[in-house]
């Protein structure tokens, strides 16, 4: 009598953003059945968002669909569906219509949204960045707070149009502050009849006391000053208090503005909650060496999700390269079960930090060399270009940044999303 073959091993991989998706990639070749489910159907290269929203470039050029990514991979069902749930105990993953998905092993690559610290009434007047809608609402709320300032006769109400505050000074909020000031002082004053755009305030308010402060003292210092060259006011050891539709209050200071840039924090998604497992202040699960959920080792964890001590003692950082690691690295992990084989934990390996200053000059910290300047803009490009998917986005991309570096000038400058009667 003729045996039937075994199932292939389901595994269900809930997310597509870096980790998610390498992991999907590593699995190749394994005798696995995977079914990948996420919210929205496109991967997004996140760490050029912010370029979106100051309309350097278009969205298709950073997103690709997740279909087309894994159009060659029989093995592997992509959902467009959201998970709003784990039954760890029954081993599915829970849909919000209803649904829900068997697995054999299930990765977590859920991701994180904006955290604003117990004041969740702030987000509809300072959104964050972390999709393709937040960073188009952003474009939308910038470009249109000149054309406003276009048509209006108050200089009072002018000046708030025409100020920019960005909150955070991490990578995300030097990059967007930097960039805005690029946009208000190099694109855009030949465009308007009525208002100097070289005169708008761009403000960077940092509660803590230096800009970038995962970066070395000396590379977060000439960010500063690069900033502050570009015509950014860095306001340190600031913590916001107050933020509303007219502006924001920061130290003993109100500030009156039309348009802010929430890049203070972010927090996990609900995994932690669907598990009922082990999490820090911003809702990551904090997972064993090999990347597991504490009490479900067929639960593997990775990207924002996660919180995990590298090879220093210090937290694996939330950044695109430390999630494909996680990814690749859950992938491996997962043949190798498959062929009763283990292997050893986990590795953070810090392939280095970087952060773009304006339209010329960047800081890059690979530990062992710091580089900042104009060498340090093009291997920032370099780099960034060279984990683009396809040679279509790569060419694209950098031939739009030639473009704005040469001509100054910024082609995916729309108002989408409305009309000019339609509020910011």
């Amino acid at each position: 009598m003729t045996q039937a073959p075994a199932k292939p091993h389901r595994v269900v991989i809930v997310g597509a953003g870096f980790g998610g998706l390498e992991a999907a990639f590593g699995l190749s070749g394994a005798p696995v059945e995977i079914t990948l489910i996420d919210r929205r159907n496109h991967h997004l290269f996140q760490p050029l968002l912010y370029q979106v929203a100051t309309a350097s470039l278009a969205t298709s050029e950073i997103a690709w669909p997740i279909r087309y990514l894994l159009r060659d991979r029989p093995e592997v069902t992509t959902l467009f569906a959201n998970v709003c749930g784990v039954d760890a105990a029954g081993k599915q993953v829970q849909l919000d219509d209803g649904g829900s998905i068997p697995y054999d092993t299930l990765i977590l690559a859920t991701g994180a949204r904006h955290a604003y610290f117990g004041h969740d009434e702030w987000e509809p007047f300072a959104p964050g960045l972390k999709t393709l809608e937040d960073a188009t609402t952003l474009r939308r709320r910038i470009l249109v707070a000149f054309e406003r300032a276009e048509r209006e006769t108050d200089p009072d109400k002018r000046a708030a149009l025409l100020t920019f505050v960005i909150i955070g000074a991490g990578p995300t909020g030097v990059e967007m502050a930097g960039t805005i000031a690029d946009l208000a002082k190099d694109t855009l004053p030949q465009d308007f009849r009525h208002i100097d755009t070289r005169k708008a305030r761009v403000v960077l308010i940092e509660a803590g006391p230096r800009v970038l402060a995962g970066f070395p003292d000396d590379l977060s210092a000439y960010a500063q000053a690069s900033l502050e060259r570009l015509g950014v006011e860095v306001m340190l050891g600031a913590p916001v208090t107050e933020c509303s539709a007219d502006g924001v209050v920061f130290g003993d200071k109100r500030l009156e503005a039309r348009t802010i840039v929430w890049a203070a924090g972010v927090r996990a998604s609900r995994a932690a909650e669907w598990l009922n497992a082990p999490a820090d202040r911003a809702h990551r699960l904090q997972v064993e060496s090999d990347l597991t959920v504490p009490g479900h080792p067929d639960v593997f964890a990775v990207g924002d999700t996660v919180t995990i001590k590298g090879p220093d003692g210090n937290p694996v950082p939330g950044i695109a390269p430390a999630a494909k690691q996680e990814g690749r690295y859950v992938a491996a992990l997962i043949k190798a079960r498959l062929d009763g084989r283990t292997l050893p934990p986990f590795r953070y390996k810090h392939a280095g930090s970087l952060a773009q200053i304006g339209k010329k000059k960047a800081v890059i910290d690979f530990g062992w060399l710091k580089l900042r300047g104009s060498l340090a803009w093009w291997i920032w490009g370099l780099a960034h270009i060279y984990f683009l998917i396809g040679v279509r986005h790569r060419i694209a991309v950098a031939m739009n940044w030639l473009w704005i570096h040469t001509r100054d000038q910024r082609a995916a400058r729309l108002i989408t999303q409305g009309s000019s009667k339609v509020a910011q």
